[in-house]
């Protein structure tokens, strides 16, 4: 049984076991394991590792539409148009408020992890 990852090697064993059934589709018996195992993974993480205190919005959506096999035209109905999911996408565009409440909803992030600055590309 999993619990609360606390030390670096707990960390180590969990990502071993992830390794092991991370390939494992909705339906299998490791699935379950392997989503708890992310969320702890990513809680150790965050706690230990400065860089993930202060994630870049658009790199957290993109993990997000990667882990979750979105595509982009997933994100019209959240973001608006296909030119504005592009833009924000690379960065072109900032992210609204608006934006950051119906992502946070519809996607599973939390807000705090849309909020953080990010530079804009030229």
């Amino acid at each position: 049984m999993w619990k609360i990852i606390k030390t670096e090697a707990e960390y180590h064993k969990a990502l071993k076991r992830l390794d092991e059934i991370f390939d494992c589709k909705k339906g299998d018996p490791n699935f379950d394991e392997a989503e708890l195992l992310v969320l702890l993974l990513e809680k150790y993480e965050m706690e230990t590792e400065p860089s993930f205190r202060n994630p870049d919005p658009i790199e957290v959506i993109k993990y997000k539409m990667e882990t979750t096999e979105l595509r982009n035209k997933d994100l019209i109905d959240i973001i608006g148009s296909k030119s504005k999911v592009s833009e924000v996408l690379n960065k072109k565009r900032r992210l609204t408020l608006e934006m950051i409440r119906k992502i946070s909803k519809s996607l599973h992030i939390p807000a705090e992890m849309l909020i953080n600055d990010y530079e804009l590309v030229q």
